[in-house]
Formats: C-alpha cells, sequence, structure tokens
C-alpha cells in the first residue's frame, strides 16, 4: 500500500462537501490548498525528490490547512487567535483518526503530523529527523510560494478584510518596521494595524527554505508585484515600504548567488 494521492484528494473533496464551498473565504482556501500541492509538486521536481516524497508533499500540502474550513464555520475569521488552525488539523487526523481515510499506511504518520503541526509556527525548530525536517520546509515553503498567489489575485476584502486604498493609508507599528528592516519576519501578535499585516506577508520571505524557493520568486517577480498591489498614501508608510522593497529584492537576488 503506497501513497495515492488521487485517492486523498477525493476523500478531501468529500470533506468539503461538509463546508459552504460558495463561502468566499472557504473558497479561497481551498483554492489555496491545491496551489500549495502544485507548489510542493513543482518544489519535489525542483528538488529532484523520489517519487514517494514528492507524493509524500503533496498528500501534507493537502491536509495541511484541513484545520481551515473548521474555522472559517465556527468564528468566519483567519485571525490565530479565534484557533489554531494547524493543531486542530493534526488533532482531526490523527486524534479522530481520519488520517486513514487519506494515507492507508501509517508508516508515513509521523512526518504527516509534524509538518501540519509546525507549518504555521513562527520559527521552525525541534526536528530532528532529517527526512521530517526535509517535508516541515517544504510545507513552509509551498505555502508562502502559493500565498504570493493569493495576495496578488485574490480579493484584499476576503482576506484582509478592506481594499487597498484603506490599507495603504495606514501606518506601520514601530516593532513591524523595526523586524521588517532587519530582515526578520514578523510575529503574528505584534500586527496591529493592517499595514502590518501586509508587512508581514512580505515578510515571509525571509523564512524560505530552499534556494529554488527563492528561484521561483525570482521567476515571479513575487516581490515587486506584492509590493505594488497596495497604493502608499501614507508618507511614513510609504518610506518604510520603498526601503523594504528595496531590501527584499537584494534578499532574494543574494539568496540566488
Amino acid at each position: 500500500m503506497g501513497l495515492d494521492f488521487e485517492k486523498a484528494k477525493q476523500v478531501f473533496e468529500d470533506y468539503l462537501d461538509g463546508y459552504d464551498r460558495e463561502n468566499d473565504k472557504v473558497k479561497l482556501k481551498i483554492i489555496h490548498t491545491y496551489g500549495v500541492v502544485e507548489q510542493s509538486r513543482n518544489l519535489a521536481e525542483r528538488l529532484m525528490l523520489s517519487e514517494e516524497d514528492t507524493s509524500l508533499a503533496m498528500i501534507i500540502a493537502l491536509l495541511h490547512d484541513i484545520g481551515r474550513f473548521e474555522q472559517l464555520k465556527r468564528f468566519n475569521s483567519f485571525e490565530p487567535t479565534t484557533m489554531d488552525h494547524a493543531a486542530y488539523g493534526v488533532e482531526v487526523l490523527f486524534g479522530e483518526g481520519m488520517i486513514r481515510r487519506f494515507v492507508d499506511d501509517d508508516m508515513w504518520d509521523d512526518i504527516i503530523r509534524t509538518a501540519i503541526a509546525k507549518h504555521s509556527d513562527f520559527i521552525l525548530e525541534g526536528i530532528m529527523d532529517k527526512r521530517t525536517l526535509l517535508h516541515a520546509k517544504l510545507i513552509r515553503d509551498a505555502d508562502k510560494l502559493d500565498n504570493c498567489r493569493v495576495k496578488l489575485v485574490d480579493d484584499l476584502e476576503t482576506f484582509m478584510g478592506a481594499p487597498a486604498e484603506k490599507i495603504g493609508a495606514q501606518k506601520i507599528s514601530p516593532k513591524v518596521r523595526e523586524d521588517a528592516l532587519a530582515g526578520r519576519s514578523i510575529f503574528s501578535p505584534d500586527r496591529v494595524t493592517l499595514m502590518d499585516y501586509w508587512v508581514s506577508y512580505l515578510a515571509y520571505f525571509y523564512d524560505l527554505n530552499f534556494r529554488e524557493s527563492l528561484d521561483i520568486v525570482e521567476e515571479n517577480d513575487y516581490v515587486r508585484r506584492i509590493f505594488d498591489r497596495v497604493p502608499y498614501t501614507d508618507p511614513e508608510t510609504r518610506g518604510t515600504m520603498e526601503k523594504l522593497r528595496e531590501k527584499l529584492v537584494t534578499y532574494v537576488q543574494e539568496g540566488l548567488k
């Protein structure tokens, strides 16, 4: 009994029938899930992983946000303060035994459990097994890479709760500004304003694990394109964002050398 992505996908589709597929946030997360699957396949191919590890990466991607759907059903929110979606996803899959509907054999359970549990941690740490660490890094990068697409094409009102003009008119909190310009990712609880959230979506480029991920960022010109989606009408915010754009463009280019 091997890893059967197509079977897992059908089980996932059946699971989604328990949720409102027409809800904008649910729809966004379904599309995102399959986007992360594609980015996982893309990264696995670039990293020249085995067929088994490629299938495993795609199944982890399929399941990584399974906790989001219950979060949206209960709270209609993506906010981490309403629910730890990663921990809830692990509980649904492993606490309630649903994982056996997706994957017949339990030999990959530890890798799947750890990768999903840690995919949204602020810092990835505490993993000693090399293969588990590989998959934990893969899902984090694939998640961020598809989130680039989300930030470019999805409705800002759906995932930000405001139009671009309102976002760009706000200030950036001092701690968020300091961390972003120092080359650090943003700690979720430090975000106060809408611009803090927007900055955090750009600062996550600092947390990419693979040179191949930076290749994808550069090939799609994600840094400049995401920056350009919001008009920064607050002068202080505009100045910070110009500095951050320059820093991130340099960061990606240096990582490619």
